[in-house]
């Protein structure tokens, strides 16, 4: 953990968001606030519970998914109600006139993308009585994100955009009544430890959650430690402490007290005339619910969450049969009755339970994986839609390159207009419905549209910017190429000659490989100064060639090393030539593997550089080794492809669940693991600037193993798809790695990309786990890396992910990471559609890439981490086309941004 990077981000958002009194190790601490409005706002509006009763504090509530069924549109105004009747404009017009017509009702609202939508179309006397609501507490805001983020499979980095966006909103409209307090995660899959410590320093106070695996909860119950003290990272102590609480039905009401139109149960009928009259009848089961829970918390003190999805459309019928059921519920109070009904929120929750003075139990790992039942594991999402992970990943990147170029070239309000419009794209893509993959796939087409639209508007920031810190004469009209994954880039395919801008964002100098789509031919690379700078020029892989969708005319790759300065750009012109080849011209040879080759006839195939060798088999062209040259560790490795098959089933009961896009769940009826055996055909390209080994595994399988001539870590990347499902059985694809390294049954996994996690297989840290699945019980969420260590040799291997994927380690010395997935039935977990991505007809193809690192323990951590940075926040390219002798010699330099 970068101990610095979290205090500076701290100092950062304090501009932002004020740290009021912060639960931490059981104690309240009290912060002096400086400028508290007088409005009764915050922990200063809670109603006081009664003394020795147990005080029951009712949230009403909607939940707002920012995409699911329907896309943000759909859902803020209400269209597709054949799909599902949710209209958000509506909830916010009702609850208004419902908290104005009685000043003891309290409402919380959580996402900001929607609030804001409706904020902007209000009109003065509307927005002056959501200030009064706000003012006097009645109408608070929770967690204040943009969306409420998924926490398994998001990146720190977006986490903190999503937050920073939605709290600014907030806080310059509304001031500290409009600052939120609590975190509130209700219905993500699972909860992450970074994600509690980024509340905390937030200055959030406490965070509630929704969903725990049923084990965990069962236990907590028992014990009464559904409240503790979540400790959010090791090396930040108590500044990352955060209270947790796990709310007693996800954040649902309780059976049958479901008030809205939507749910069609019985309202408080209290007229003694009617036949119908149930007042008694409600307030006994009421009662009992509150007895039930009192067995499960710790305090006299107890919450009870009353709304549901897209709930309060007509606010009236929710509150009005609340103010029933507390009227007479609190009426049994003379008949010698401890409960005690009111309206509350989680904050005034909070602050009761802080006044409670009880030692609460601590918490140091995390929630994660998610299960809901015996066979219902909420793993597959790890990797579902794994193209839309990886777009989310670079809108994420770009979004940040975006932001510091805007900021250091001091554009104009336009631009941070079109800077916004990103901003919001990545919000959105955080929802947990979202990234995770789990919407329709209208849905995940609009999330996609919204990227693309945020990245274009984007561009033309970072065109501004990069014109205006290059201090040229007159503007040059850059172009971007979004299709470099697959080799596809209409400036370096149709032109003899083109320059092009670098940004890196990083605060080091980075030495970036650059690979571009050319058609063959002899090129030249001039850097900074017109130095000729080394280039290479290879065939790309055959089975890129015939990607669906690609449109290109390059056949080969142009290859160089850029030297990129800190916080800054670099340009290179780069030239097809005619006549003599340049100097530092190189082809990289491709030997096709044949029985009568004399380079590949009796020994193994070596692929290496000054600081890492590795050998494959000479028939098969299947890696066989990994040696780090530095310090003379070798370990014998393996890597396959291999699919499970997604169980199907009616999902009447647990034993026939069925994996879809949630769940994962592998029909291990004959065995578990399916290996697709290679068909042995591989090439081997050598170069001066990098060495690879080219894997056809099968028609639909293929991978390039490279090792470019400075590197310190090996690439793998893979090309999955169209899965073929001919045979009507749905496959998740597993890239598995088998080592000869004594791991026992320990591996380590990241958490949201900044910490580290250890994982145990077969092993909960917090109660006694029955495996009922042993594969999707032991898949975690990889959002960056995972990594697995040999204690005796001192040595670890670690991979990195260019995207969110679900890892395992199922046995000693190996590790697992499942690439992509297609299923032909649905989970029955509301999304009710199969995760069947067909791309453009047959099915998805996916690229991607795996980094490894083989290296001491010691000396893994800062290798990763400066891997992981420079992979995820890679340079951003710019091209122009190079028309005249001074645009060449203005472009033609380079420079750091201070």
């Amino acid at each position: 953990m970068n101990k610095c990077l979290l205090i500076a981000l701290w100092i950062f958002l304090l501009q932002y968001f004020h740290v009021g009194n912060c639960v931490v190790a059981a104690q309240w601490r009290k912060v002096k606030r400086r400028g508290d409005p007088p409005a009764m706002c915050g922990y200063d509006s809670c109603p006081s519970g009664k003394p020795g009763m147990v005080n029951v504090h009712i949230i009403a509530h909607t939940h707002n998914d920012v995409g699911w069924l329907k896309t943000v549109d759909q859902y803020y105004y209400g269209s597709r109600g054949n799909i599902q009747i949710a209209g958000v404009q509506y909830i916010l017009d009702s609850v208004v006139d419902a908290l104005m017509e009685d000043e003891s009702r309290r409402f919380i609202y959580v996402e900001t993308a929607f609030f804001w939508r409706w904020w902007l179309q209000q009109d003065d006397q509307m927005h002056h009585t959501v200030h009064r609501l706000v003012k006097e507490g009645r109408l608070e805001f929770i967690s204040g994100g943009w969306s409420m983020n998924d926490e398994a499979v998001t990146h720190y980095s977006s986490i903190i955009d999503n937050f920073a966006w939605g709290l600014r909103k907030l806080n310059d409209t509304f001031g500290l009544c409009g600052r939120p307090k609590v975190g509130w995660q209700i219905d993500p899959f699972g909860h992450s430890r970074e994600q509690a410590a980024i509340f905390a320093m937030l200055g959030f106070d406490g965070a509630f959650l929704g969903r725990i695996d049923q084990q965990d909860k069962d236990t907590r119950a028992a014990e009464k430690t559904m409240e503790m003290v979540w400790e959010g990272s090791d090396s930040l102590g108590q500044a990352a402490d955060l209270f947790t609480g796990i709310l007693p039905n996800v954040y649902w009401p309780p059976a049958t007290f479901c008030f809205d139109l939507l749910c069609g149960e019985q309202p408080i009928m209290d007229d003694p005339r009617l036949s119908d009259y149930n007042v008694d009848e409600r307030v006994d089961t009421f009662i009992q619910v509150v007895q039930n829970q009192t067995k499960m918390y710790a305090t006299n003190n107890l919450v009870i969450t009353m709304g549901n999805d897209f709930n309060y459309q007509q606010a009236n019928v929710w509150f009005k049969n609340m103010d029933k059921l507390f009227k007479y519920v609190n009426a049994r109070q003379a008949n010698g009755s401890n409960i005690n009904l009111f309206y509350s929120t989680p904050s005034c929750y909070l602050k009761a339970l802080n006044q409670a003075n009880v030692s609460w139990p601590v918490k140091n790992d995390d929630f994660l994986p998610y299960a809901s039942g015996a066979h219902t594991y909420w793993t597959g999402f790890f990797s579902s839609r794994p193209a839309f992970k990886r777009m989310e990943r670079e809108a994420s990147s770009f979004l940040a390159q975006c932001k510091q170029i805007d900021a250091l070239a001091g554009l104009g309000p336009q631009d941070q207009h079109e800077v916004a419009q990103l901003r919001e794209a990545v919000g959105v893509a955080q929802h947990h419905d979202a990234i995770t993959g789990t919407e329709r796939q209208h849905v995940a087409d609009d999330y996609a549209r919204q990227l693309a639209e945020g990245i274009g508007e984007c561009q033309d920031v970072v065109a501004d910017g990069i014109n205006k810190l290059s201090k040229v004469s007159s503007p040059i009209q850059y172009q971007f190429c979004d299709l470099l994954n697959i080799s596809q880039c209409h400036v370096t395919e149709n032109l003899g000659q083109t320059t092009i801008v670098l940004w890196n964002s990083l605060s080091r100098t980075v030495n970036h490989y650059v690979r571009l789509p050319v058609k063959d031919g002899d090129y030249s690379v001039t850097g900074a100064g017109n130095s000729d700078v080394p280039v290479q020029i290879t065939p790309l892989p055959k089975e890129l060639l015939t990607i669906p969708g690609r449109i290109s005319a390059a056949t080969h790759e142009l290859t160089f090393r850029a030297k990129l300065p800190p916080v800054g750009f670099a340009t290179y012109l780069i030239k097809k030539v005619s006549k003599s080849r340049p100097k530092k011209y190189n082809r990289g040879r491709v030997l096709q593997r044949t029985a009568r080759s004399d380079y590949l006839q009796n020994e193994d195939v070596v692929v290496q550089n000054e600081f890492l060798s590795l050998a494959f088999d000479q028939a098969t062209g299947a890696l066989k080794s990994l040696t780090n040259l530095e310090s003379k560790d070798s370990i014998a490795i393996s890597q396959s492809f291999g699919y499970y098959i997604g169980s199907v089933g009616d999902n009447s009961k647990e034993e026939l669940r069925a994996a879809g896009a949630y769940i994962s769940r592998p029909n291990c009826s004959d065995g578990c693991w399916k290996e697709l055996k290679s068909n042995g055909s591989y090439e081997v390209v050598k170069g001066a600037l990098g060495q690879e080994v080219r894997q056809y595994i099968n028609p639909w399988i293929s991978q390039v193993i490279r090792l470019h001539t400075t590197s310190k870590h090996v690439n793998f990347e893979w090309q999955v798809g169209p899965i073929p499902i001919g045979d009507d059985v749905g496959k998740e694809i597993i890239s598995r790695f088998s080592t000869s390294m004594k791991t026992g049954e320990e591996f380590w996994t990241d958490s949201n990309g900044r910490q580290n996690i250890r994982r145990v297989r077969n092993f909960r840290s917090t109660f006694k786990i029955n495996i009922t699945e042993p594969v999707a019980s032991n898949y975690y969420p990889v959002v960056d890396r995972l990594f697995v260590r040999d204690n005796g040799q001192k040595t670890q291997l670690t991979i990195l992910t260019d995207r969110a994927q679900g890892g395992a380690s199922l046995n000693e010395g190996q590790v697992e990471l499942m690439v992509h997935r297609r299923l032909l039935v649905d989970d029955w977990l509301g999304v009710s559609e199969p995760l069947n991505e067909v791309g453009l007809g047959q099915g998805l193809v996916i690229r991607g890439t795996h980094r490894l690192i083989l290296a001491k323990i010691d000396k893994s951590a800062a290798r990763y981490r400066a891997l992981s940075q420079a992979s995820y926040w890679h340079p951003t390219i710019l091209f122009t086309a190079v028309t005249t002798q001074e645009s060449r010699l203005e472009a033609l330099k380079q420079s750091s941004v201070s």
